[in-house]
């Protein structure tokens, strides 16, 4: 005789208890409500256009909001979770960093480029003066 063996899982928070059609009461109320919700849009958006085609793909665009809600999980969390968690940390509570290094070669370019652009300003000043003349000052404004 040969004895028949089922695999238990260890962690049995990940065992989902299934209703109906094999699906989970969550899958069944988002499913639900994807019906609910696409199957009027398809009829409406039938009368509006006339064509199948776009009321269709308007139908799933509709849906596949409530699919995503019955049908994602990402490490056990459910999407309204993760997207807390995402509204938690990029708006509610962002990430302010108490501490902001100084790259001290930055300060070193910042410093030479500072240099640079006085020399500049030093060297247009002088080409931009007027030549005295040899023998003294012309002028009041020249002396000073």
């Amino acid at each position: 005789m040969n004895a028949s063996y089922v695999s238990i899982p260890r962690d049995l928070t990940k065992v989902k208890s299934k209703i109906i059609f094999n699906l989970t009461k969550r899958q069944l109320v988002c499913f639900s409500l994807g019906a609910l919700f696409s199957v009027p849009a398809f009829f409406l958006m039938k009368h509006i256009t006339g064509n199948i085609s776009t009321s269709t793909l308007g139908m799933m665009f509709v849906a596949m909001p409530f699919f995503f809600f019955a049908m994602y999980e990402r490490n056990g969390q459910k999407p309204e979770v993760v997207l807390k968690h995402i509204y938690e940390a990029k708006i509610k509570r962002p990430g302010v960093r108490p501490y902001k290094t100084n790259n001290y070669y930055a300060a070193l370019k910042r410093y030479a480029d500072a240099e640079r652009d006085i020399e500049n300003v030093i060297m247009y000043s002088e080409a931009m003066k007027e030549e005295k003349p040899k023998g003294g000052y012309e002028t009041l404004d020249d002396f000073f």
